[in-house]
């Protein structure tokens, strides 16, 4: 029985456990598929930024703080429902993306 509840419990993490490819859908249609459009044609192309700079800049559009390319509104709105966990994951799929 102990084995059952264990398994379900790890189960149920990994599916609740944050998943950026289907989060960065949502920022697909401005940033584009591959992360290499200049979202609203202001913004520098995202893909392959290091996963470190793209939570620092999440948390701080999020706060609003960061007024980036004059994109702060715009992405605080985005940014306000992303969790911690999101924001890492994310930001890993980002750094990913071009490579």
């Amino acid at each position: 029985m102990k084995k059952i509840a264990l398994t379900m419990i790890f189960a149920g993490a990994t599916l609740m456990a944050a998943d950026g490819a289907a989060l960065y859908a949502k920022c697909a249609g401005c940033h584009g598929a591959d992360g290499k459009t200049k979202a609203l044609g202001k913004s520098a192309p995202i893909a392959g930024v290091d996963a470190a700079t793209i939570v620092e800049d999440l948390k701080g559009y999020k706060a609003g703080t960061l007024n980036k390319h004059g994109m702060g509104g715009v992405m605080k709105g985005q940014a306000a429902a992303l969790s911690d966990d999101d924001m890492k994951a994310l930001a890993d799929h980002i750094s990913k993306l071009g490579k």
